[in-house]
């Protein structure tokens, strides 16, 4: 569109003209009337162009207006007395933005430019002159010196002794082990991308368990996602009343704050907020674990946004995927939970900073652990490059950001739906199937046959390799059972009320367990999971059904294996 808001008639699809003024504009093709609809679309295009123009005429302007009231702010808050105690976390964001805003005008070529070239000179160059199997075995030996360093490096905690972490370092390398022997092309595996993964793991458990640092940021961010959720009980106070949400009820508390946060993405979603943090999140493990783009991209948004969400961003690739980025994909999705219903977790009382902690070390190893499975032996089309899909395709785009957080809302009483239907139906299937276990077990003398207590005993060996004290190895592998036959929220459920009994689990019996449910590999997201990437990959529903079992089963060891390491640092 040119100054005068004409639309140059070159741009047009062959067959169809257009006539413009500064009153009308009508479109005209052989044989059709006008509706009128095309005038409205171009209307509503004039008015976001205009909009577009005045913000970039005044954009400096605008940006150095935001920076000087961040800056104000800051100055203002770290001087106030009754807001010193908080002046790490208000400096830390303020000056974030800032730089975010300064970073618009100045080249990143003015920071990457000489960090490169001393990365380059003093570490890449010299590290890569070196023989590929002395680069591999510098790289495990410090991945080994970072697992024993992890397990036998620091004192010991109440109840805990070093025999418990060292069957935890056992656990750890008996997984590894598994999924090497069951690998589908052993002498493709990407050992270099399995040992930065591992060591990212074991980074991420150092830096928030034996850190205060570390600690305190990640409890501050969990206090904060709980203190955002809970904003939530106003409008569920206004459709009940106080005495109800103070109940604490999964269908009145839970659902009120997963509408409340899918609704508030969508929004962010609009204005591009969380494209950019996912963008640079994933170039992160782009760089570092050299997956493709699109794998990256869904890998990192995993925790934040959910199993079926986090492949949206990659819609026009996923079709193009190989076997080996599918099976990725699906595993990163199993390996974690997302931010909407992690309100229900922190709701039943679940330390939020354990579901934080879990979610991030989880990212790092469902990559590895996926590659270890079914390693790449194609070539990706988003290798070499992060890509997000911005939403361009959709096909009701929300007119502004009141708009999409109105459709998110609208979107999150569908998931809300979505979680009540399932975890009505699934408890009460296993219920109904648990009876009749019952009933056959009388024949045969036992009285409390159920799945729980089959799949108990076969999960003990598992519950045993992340270090459970031994008197409650039973009890955390009967939990375990119901996660992946039921569900987490289930899982999660059982466990606090175990707490509140004289049976209640030591604290590092419910720190390992706690990190051991928080995933969504379970039989119900299983199908979820099949359907979602069938319905964006027609022509590749063979392959995502053929090896989904193998994701799910990849993230549920992968959350595992996350519970091992915090067994090796409590």
């Amino acid at each position: 569109m040119n100054q005068h808001g004409d639309f140059e008639a070159q741009n047009l699809p062959e067959g169809v003209t257009r006539k413009t003024s500064r009153s009308s504009t009508s479109i005209e093709k052989s044989g059709l009337k006008d509706t009128g609809l095309p005038t409205v679309q171009l209307e509503e295009d004039d008015v976001v162009s205009r909009s577009s123009q005045f913000y970039q005429r005044f954009r400096p302007f605008i940006l150095a207006a935001v920076a000087a009231i961040i800056i104000g702010w800051w100055i203002s808050a770290t001087v106030l007395k009754a807001t010193r105690h908080r002046w790490i976390v208000q400096t830390l964001f303020a000056w974030f933005f800032v730089l975010v805003i300064a970073f618009r005008f100045i080249p990143n070529t003015v920071i990457t430019k000489p960090v490169g070239a001393v990365w380059e000179a003093c570490v890449q160059d010299p590290f890569y002159k070196l023989p590929r199997y002395t680069r591999l075995a510098v790289g495990w030996l410090c991945l080994i010196a970072i697992v024993f360093g992890s397990a036998f490096g620091f004192p010991l905690e109440e109840n805990t002794d070093y025999g418990d972490r060292a069957i935890s370092v056992l656990g750890l390398f008996v997984f590894q082990c598994c999924f090497w022997l069951s690998s589908k092309f052993r002498n493709q595996i990407p050992w270099p991308t399995v040992i930065v993964g591992l060591f990212l793991q074991q980074v991420v458990a150092l830096f928030v368990l034996k850190t205060g640092a570390g600690f305190s940021i990640f409890q501050w961010i969990a206090t904060l996602a709980s203190d955002f959720l809970a904003q939530s009980k106003a409008g569920a106070t206004f459709f009940f009343d106080a005495d109800t949400v103070a109940k604490n009820w999964f269908f009145v508390n839970t659902l009120a704050a997963i509408i409340f946060f899918i609704a508030f993405v969508q929004m962010l979603y609009y204005l591009g907020v969380m494209q950019w943090l996912l963008g640079k999140f994933a170039w992160f493990f782009f760089k570092l674990l050299n997956v493709s783009g699109a794998e990256a991209v869904v890998a990192a948004a995993s925790p934040w946004i959910g199993q079926g969400e986090s492949a949206c961003l990659v819609r026009p690739y996923v079709d193009l995927m190989t076997e080996s980025e599918l099976h990725l994909v699906l595993t990163s999705g199993f390996s974690c939970i997302s931010g909407s219903v992690m309100a229900a977790y922190i709701n039943l009382g679940v330390p939020a900073e354990n579901i934080v902690t879990s979610s991030v070390m989880s990212i790092p190893a469902s990559i590895a652990i996926s590659k270890i499975r079914i390693p790449e032996t194609d070539e990706p089309v988003t290798r070499g490059q992060v890509v997000i899909d911005r939403g361009s395709s959709e096909k009701y785009p929300p007119a502004n950001a009141l708009h999409a957080f109105s459709k998110g809302a609208v979107f999150g009483l569908v998931v809300a739906g979505q979680i009540l239907t399932n975890v009505l139906t699934v408890l009460s299937l296993v219920a109904a199937i648990n009876g009749l276990l019952t009933w056959i077990g009388h024949g045969f003398g036992i009285h409390a046959l159920t799945l729980q207590l089959v799949l108990g005993y076969v999960f003990y060996p598992l519950a045993f390799l992340l270090g459970v004290p031994r008197g409650e190895i039973l009890r955390v592998s009967q939990i375990l059972a119901t996660k992946l036959i039921e569900n987490e929220f289930a899982a999660y459920t059982e466990l606090i009320a175990l707490q509140k009994t004289s049976d209640a689990l030591s604290q590092r019996g419910f720190t390992i367990a706690t990190y051991a449910l928080c995933g969504f590999a379970n039989l119900g997201s299983l199908g979820i999971q099949i359907g979602v990437l069938s319905a964006m990959a027609p022509t590749r529903a063979r392959i995502i059904s053929r090896v989904a079992f193998s994701a799910m089963l990849c993230g549920f060891i992968s959350t595992l294996q996350t519970a091992g390491i915090a067994g090796m640092l409590v």
